[in-house]
C-alpha cells in the first residue's frame, strides 16, 4: 500500500469530518440551485437568457461556487495550517515526502469537485427538468481544466502564505475576485460587455460549462469565444500558475 494512497485515505476522512467544507464545497451548489428552482418564475423561459430558464442558465454558476470553495479556500487553509503547526516540517524527516501530502489534498479536492458536479447535474435534471449536458465530453474537459486552473491558484496561495491568517485572507480575495470576474454573482446581461468577454477565460470557466451544457455558444454580447480557446487559455493559466507555485512552495 503506497504512502500516497494512505495519505489520500487519511485526508479524505479529515475532509469528511469538516462540515463546512463538505456542506459548502460539495452540497451547497445543488441545494442552492434547488432552492432557486423552487421559485416558479425562475423556471420560466426568459428572453434575457436566450429562451432558457434562469435555473438552466445559472446552474454552471452554482457549481462554480462550490469549486471555488474547494480549490481557493480549502487547499490554502489546510496547507497553511499544516505548515504553521509544523506538520510539514516533521514529515520532511520521514521517508514520506511532504509533496505526497499536497498530492493527496489535490486528489481529495478533485474527488469532492466531481461529486459536487454530479449532484448539480443530477438534481437539475431529475428535479428541475434541466436537460443533461448536450456535449458531455466537452463538458467534462471544460470542468477538469477549469477546476485545474482554480487548483493552481489555490496552491500558489498556499505556496506564498506563511501563516494561516494570511492564507485565509488571500484565499477569500481570490475567491471573491474569481467569482465576480467569472460572472457567477450576477447574470451576464447585467454585466458590462468588457467583463462578459473577460469572464469567458476566468476559471472555472462558467461560460464554457454553460456552452457545453446547453450546446449553444452565446453570450449577452453575442457569440462566445470558441470552446477550445476558452479551455486553452485556462490550461495555459493552470500551467503558468502551477509552475510558479512549484517554484515558490516552501514546506516551512
Amino acid at each position: 500500500m503506497s504512502a500516497l494512497y494512505r495519505l489520500t485515505v487519511a485526508e479524505t476522512r479529515l475532509f469528511l469530518r469538516d462540515p463546512v467544507s463538505v456542506g459548502f464545497g460539495v452540497l451547497f451548489p445543488a441545494v442552492l440551485l434547488l432552492g432557486l428552482g423552487a421559485i416558479p418564475a425562475l423556471r420560466e423561459p426568459a428572453e434575457e437568457f436566450g429562451g432558457a430558464t434562469f435555473v438552466q442558465s445559472w446552474a454552471p454558476a452554482a457549481l462554480a461556487l462550490g469549486l471555488g470553495i474547494l480549490a481557493l479556500q480549502q487547499i490554502p487553509v489546510v496547507v497553511a495550517t499544516y505548515r504553521e503547526r509544523g506538520i510539514l516540517r516533521r514529515m520532511s524527516t520521514t521517508p514520506v515526502h511532504p509533496g505526497a501530502m499536497l498530492a493527496a489534498q489535490l486528489l481529495v479536492a478533485l474527488g469532492a469537485a466531481v461529486v459536487a458536479g454530479a449532484l448539480v447535474v443530477a438534481s437539475a435534471w431529475l428535479l428541475l427538468d434541466v436537460p443533461l449536458p448536450r456535449q458531455p465530453l466537452e463538458f467534462a474537459v471544460a470542468f477538469v481544466v477549469g477546476f485545474g486552473a482554480l487548483l493552481a491558484v489555490g496552491v500558489l496561495i498556499a505556496a506564498v502564505a506563511p501563516t494561516l491568517r494570511l492564507a485565509t485572507g488571500l484565499s477569500t480575495l481570490a475567491y471573491v475576485g474569481a467569482m465576480f470576474t467569472g460572472g457567477v454573482f450576477l447574470p451576464q446581461f447585467l454585466l458590462p460587455d468588457a467583463l462578459v468577454r473577460i469572464s469567458a477565460y476566468v476559471p472555472p470557466g462558467v461560460q464554457a460549462l454553460l456552452d457545453t451544457w446547453s450546446g449553444v455558444a452565446s453570450t449577452t454580447a453575442g457569440a462566445s469565444p470558441p470552446l477550445m480557446l476558452q479551455v486553452g487559455i485556462m490550461a495555459v493559466l493552470a500551467g503558468v500558475v502551477g509552475g510558479a507555485a512549484a517554484t515558490l512552495f516552501r514546506w516551512e
